[in-house]
């Protein structure tokens, strides 16, 4: 009697699991705003116990209610940006910029296939421009500029050639393949060019 009664607890606990809805995309926008200290309440509307965030302000979606663009431009967002959003595997608009978002771009951001612009630019980012982006093959924006960008543009990231790819990080731009890059990101005080 004791062995049914497990088993029967096992199969509905089981079948509780089985079911309760799971969304990565909520996952991942709510990792950003615990990262984030948000002093315009922008992110307000983000209610992680919501599965569906295609309701939440500055997040639009397709058809399908897959997260396709995340606008928060201009908000005064403090804090950094967090390795989860390369889980938002139909992102298309990556639009984080003038705001104070600080430490490095995520290696993550390379496995969002499906990008078409990229602008994180006048931000407080430091470190080197992950490898990683040269696998961003959608790309055709790619905006960096007024950060406190280290070292130079990957060579990965230099090959990418969609259309009118433009990526701009800094001061002196050259051109390349109808767009510019940027191939002497500033350097940090002390260090070489």
């Amino acid at each position: 009697m004791a062995s049914q009664l497990l088993v029967h607890f096992l199969f509905v606990f089981a079948v509780a699991i089985a079911t309760v809805k799971c969304n990565v995309e909520v996952d991942a926008l709510s990792a950003l705003k615990s990262a984030l200290v948000d002093p315009q309440g922008a992110l307000q509307s983000w209610d992680p116990n919501l599965v569906d965030p295609c309701t939440w302000f500055h997040v639009t979606c397709n058809d399908d209610n897959k997260v396709t663009r995340l606008d928060l431009g201009d908000y005064g967002l403090q804090g950094s940006l967090v390795p989860q959003l390369g889980s938002l595997a139909n992102l298309q608009y990556l639009e984080i910029y003038r705001n104070q978002i600080s430490g490095s771009i995520p290696a993550e951001l390379g496995n969002l296939a499906n990008l078409l612009s990229l602008d994180l630019y006048e931000n407080q980012l430091s470190g080197p421009i992950p490898d990683s982006l040269g696998n961003l093959k959608a790309l055709v924006f790619m905006r960096l500029n007024d950060n406190k960008l280290t070292g130079t543009v990957p060579d990965s990231v230099k090959a990418l050639t969609n259309g009118n790819l433009r990526i701009l990080t800094s001061v002196s731009l050259h051109r390349l393949n109808k767009g510019y890059v940027d191939t002497s990101i500033k350097q940090e005080a002390g260090s070489q060019k």
